[in-house]
C-alpha cells in the first residue's frame, strides 16, 4: 500500500463463514479524489480465524466495498458498488453482481448492476440476505457525512427487481441534527443465537458545534425486527438509539482503564498502527523499548516512522520518554497528535544546525491544498544535548496542550500555545478531499530526512482517558 493516498488502503473489509471457512473480501483503494477510484478488491480464506490466511486473490476493480453472499444452493456471489469515471448518470452506478467460482478462484458467469440506489444518491456498501425465499439487499446511501442512511431493498430473485423498504432508509439521522448519533449508515445484519435480530452501522458523534468528530466512524447497534410483512425493522428508527438493550450488562471498566505500553517483548502492542508497508522492520522495532527507525516525513505516503493508536476518548493524556541525538534539523522524533498529512501537532526533539538539541512543534492545521507547515514557539526551546525527554500532551474537548520534562524534573512544563484540538476530525480531513474517516490518532514518530536512519527509543507511551465537562458521552 506505499503510495496510497490519506484515508485510502483497506476499506469495508466483509467477514463471512459458509460453514467450513472464513471468507474475507476488502478492497485496497489507491485513489479517492476527483472522477477516478482505484479499487482493487481481493479475497482470503483461513479454516481458523487467528489464520493461517491464505494469499490474496484479485477479484475484480470496478468499485469498492465487496461482500460475498453464500446462497443455500451452495452457489457464491460477489457484490460491489460500480464506478462510473463518466458519471453517466451517477459517479456511484449502482450495485453489481456476479457469481463467483471457488474452484477457479474468480468470477463467472454474466453481471448485472441490481440496484440503482434512490434520489439520495451515492449507492455502496452492498450486502445480501436471504429469509423466507426473499433475497434482501442492504446497502448505504448519500455518503459517510452528515446524509448518511441505510437503505433496505428486497426481490424473489437474486437478479432483481428490487423493490424498496415501505420507509426506503431503515436507519439514518440526516433529518435528525439533534440526535446524540449522527452519520448513521452503512450497516450489516446480525442474528443472535437466541433469534433476535441486529442492525450494526457506522455513526459519529460531533463534539462541537461545528460538528466535528474527532473520534471517526464508531460502530453503533441497533435493535430489530422482522415485521409480519417480512421487511426489517429497527426498534425506534429510522433514527438510531443511543441506548439499546443487549444480553449482557456492560462492562465499561477497561475501557476507561489507563493503558501503560511498556513495549516489552518482541511484538507491537496490537492498540498500536503503521502506515503503508507491511516491513515493518523498515520502521521499528520492539525490544525492552519501542526503536523507531527515522525515515521519510510524518507526512509522506511511502515510508513514514509513525507508531500511533486510536483516539478512544473525548479527553485523555498522553505521556512518553524520548532518547535521541539528532545532529541537525533534518532529524527529529516525539509524540503527534495526528490525523492526516495537513491535520497533525507534533512536539519533538530536534537539533540545529550546530547539533544543539532543542524542543520544536510542529503544526498544520486544516491545511489542505497548500499543507503548510507552521512552526508555533517563538523560538525553539534548547535542551542538553544527551539524556531522555518526558513528553506529554493533554486534550480536553477541542483543547490540546503540549507538555515536556527534561530527564530530573519531576513535573511536566507546558509548551508552546493550546491547540484547537478538533481539528483532528472528519470533518476537517475532509477538506482534502471527499470522505476522510479515520478519526485521530496520538502517538510516536522520527524522522531522518538525511535518510541515514537514525534512531529513537521510546521507553513506554502512557493513555490517560479522562472525564471531561465538555465530552458527550450520554447527551
Amino acid at each position: 500500500m506505499r503510495g496510497n493516498p490519506d484515508s485510502c488502503g483497506v476499506w469495508a473489509p466483509c467477514l463471512s463463514h459458509d460453514g467450513q471457512k472464513f471468507w474475507l473480501v476488502y478492497t485496497d483503494v489507491k485513489r479517492k479524489d476527483g472522477s477516478f477510484k482505484d479499487t482493487p478488491n481481493y479475497i482470503v480464506t483461513a479454516e481458523r480465524i487467528e489464520g493461517p490466511w491464505s494469499d490474496p486473490i484479485h477479484i475484480n476493480s470496478s468499485g469498492f466495498d465487496p461482500s460475498l453472499f453464500h446462497d443455500d444452493d451452495g452457489k457464491k456471489w460477489f457484490v460491489n458498488m460500480l464506478q462510473d469515471h463518466r458519471r453517466r448518470p451517477r459517479a456511484f452506478a449502482g450495485i453489481r453482481l456476479q457469481e463467483f467460482s471457488p474452484s477457479a478462484g474468480k468470477l463467472v458467469g454474466p453481471t448485472k448492476t441490481i440496484f440503482y440506489g434512490t434520489e439520495l444518491d451515492l449507492v455502496e456498501a452492498p450486502h445480501l440476505y436471504k429469509r423466507n425465499g426473499w433475497y434482501y439487499l442492504l446497502t448505504a446511501e448519500g455518503g459517510t457525512a452528515y446524509e448518511h442512511a441505510c437503505t433496505l431493498a428486497r426481490s424473489r430473485d437474486i437478479w432483481g427487481p428490487y423493490e424498496l423498504h415501505p420507509q426506503k432508509y431503515i436507519l439514518t439521522s440526516k433529518d435528525a441534527p439533534s440526535a446524540s448519533l449522527q452519520r448513521a449508515g452503512h450497516g450489516d445484519l446480525v442474528d443472535t443465537p437466541d433469534g433476535k435480530s441486529y442492525l450494526v452501522h457506522l455513526t459519529g458523534r460531533p463534539t462541537t458545534q461545528a460538528r466535528r468528530c474527532v473520534l471517526g466512524r464508531e460502530t453503533a447497534i441497533q435493535q430489530a425486527h422482522w415485521g409480519e410483512d417480512d421487511w426489517l425493522y429497527v426498534k425506534d428508527g429510522p433514527i438510531p438509539s443511543l441506548d439499546v438493550e443487549l444480553p449482557a450488562a456492560r462492562d465499561d471498566t477497561a475501557y476507561w482503564a489507563e493503558k501503560l505500553y511498556s513495549f516489552q517483548g518482541t511484538n507491537l502492542p496490537i492498540d498500536f498502527q503503521w502506515l503503508r508497508t507491511p516491513d515493518s522492520d523498515r520502521i521499528f522495532k520492539v525490544d525492552d523499548g519501542l526503536y523507531l527507525t527515522g525515515r521519510e516525513s510524518i507526512g509522506s505516503w511511502f515510508e513514514q516512522a509513525l507508531v500511533a493508536r486510536r483516539q478512544t476518548h473525548f479527553s485523555y493524556d498522553a505521556e512518553t520518554t524520548v532518547e535521541f541525538s539528532p545532529t541537525d534539523e533534518r532529524q527529529f522524533a516525539g509524540l503527534t497528535a495526528y490525523y492526516c498529512r495537513y491535520n497533525f501537532f507534533y512536539l519533538t526533539v530536534t537539533a540545529d544546525a550546530d547539533g544543539q538539541r532543542e524542543l520544536l512543534i510542529l503544526s498544520s492545521e486544516a491545511s489542505w491544498p497548500e499543507g503548510n507547515l507552521r512552526f508555533p514557539l517563538a523560538s525553539p526551546v534548547p535542551i542538553p544535548r544527551e539524556g531522555k525527554v518526558r513528553l506529554g500532551l493533554s486534550v480536553r474537548g477541542k483543547q490540546l496542550q503540549f507538555r515536556y520534562a527534561l530527564e530530573e524534573e519531576p513535573e511536566l512544563n507546558d509548551i508552546g500555545p493550546v491547540y484547537d484540538a478538533s481539528i483532528l476530525s472528519d470533518e476537517c480531513g475532509g477538506h482534502q478531499a471527499h470522505g476522510s474517516f479515520t478519526g485521530a490518532f496520538v502517538g510516536l514518530a522520527a524522522s531522518d530526512l538525511n535518510a541515514t536512519g537514525k534512531i529513537a527509543s521510546f521507553k513506554y507511551f502512557l493513555y490517560r482517558p479522562v472525564q471531561h465537562s465538555s465530552d458527550r458521552y450520554d447527551v
